[in-house]
């Protein structure tokens, strides 16, 4: 009896109490890690401050939550921000993060507002999408990013995406045009290449513009929209998706409307 006493006292209590401080240190150290990691990958991306509020992470549930993601505005804007996350949700395989290649069965991102502000013959929109990784070229990924883990996600969801354009002022004419992006869906990111933080995050970048360009054909000004896509074709496939989608969208709509045709040849 006495030897088990001494054996739980001086054996499994310290463990157990070991164990604990384990995982409270995990809880403290892993969310900071994560948040500035992803912070420091995101604002690097962008060129522009990305800041987080709060990481919620459960490691027996495999669950990461991110609260108040916002990405700010290039300088020179009214509006301080260009981006704001409602809600983020992170599925994972909690093994995996000390792995190499980190395991994510899903993300979704639910609830963005994303403002965009005409200024001149630019955007705040497209003065962050000419700062994306360019495919194919030496600026393609921060070099300090190289560095950090590779990524391989099952499924991203893109849901409830709400844009604000404001536009110059003309007489007669509306300066707001509210759209509602379409969902997105992308799937097997990170299987065929790998894939960094920083190239995810101009991905989800890159799919919400191309929704914008999409959506905002005929809506928007004809210039504001193909330098969206013109901005987007610089960083590779997705880009000449976004130019030929708006494209099709703006012939449909003029279609519509009586646009001119070309008269048959005789």
């Amino acid at each position: 009896m006495k030897t088990k006493k001494i054996v739980l006292n001086f054996i499994v209590l310290p463990l157990v109490i070991l164990l604990v401080v384990i995982v409270a240190a995990f809880f403290l150290v892993g969310t900071t890690l994560i948040k500035s990691g992803v912070e420091k990958a995101a604002s690097a991306a962008l060129g522009v401050p990305v800041t987080i509020k709060g990481i919620d992470l459960s490691i027996l549930q495999g669950h990461i939550g991110i609260k108040g993601l916002i990405v700010k505005n290039p300088p020179g804007y009214a509006n301080e921000t260009l981006l704001e996350l409602g809600e983020a949700v992170v599925n994972l395989n909690i093994g995996s993060l000390i792995s190499n290649t980190v395991k994510i069965k899903l993300i979704k991102l639910d609830g963005t507002q994303l403002t965009m502000e005409q200024k001149g013959l630019t955007s705040n929109l497209k003065e962050v999408l000419d700062k994306l990784p360019k495919e194919g070229t030496a600026e393609e990924k921060p070099a300090a990013e190289e560095k950090g883990k590779d990524l391989n996600i099952d499924k991203l969801e893109i849901t409830n995406t709400k844009v604000r354009v404001k536009l110059l002022p003309l007489p007669g004419k509306a300066d707001t045009v509210s759209l509602n992006i379409d969902p997105i869906i992308m799937t097997d990111l990170g299987t065929d290449k790998k894939l960094k933080t920083s190239e995810l995050v101009a991905k989800v970048i890159g799919e919400i513009a191309t929704g914008i360009a999409k959506q905002g054909a005929g809506l928007l000004p004809d210039d504001m929209v193909k330098g969206i896509g013109s901005s987007l074709d610089n960083v590779g496939e997705m880009g000449k998706a976004a130019t030929q989608e708006g494209q099709k969208a703006m012939e449909g709509i003029k279609g519509l409307f009586g646009g001119k045709k070309d008269e048959p040849k005789k």
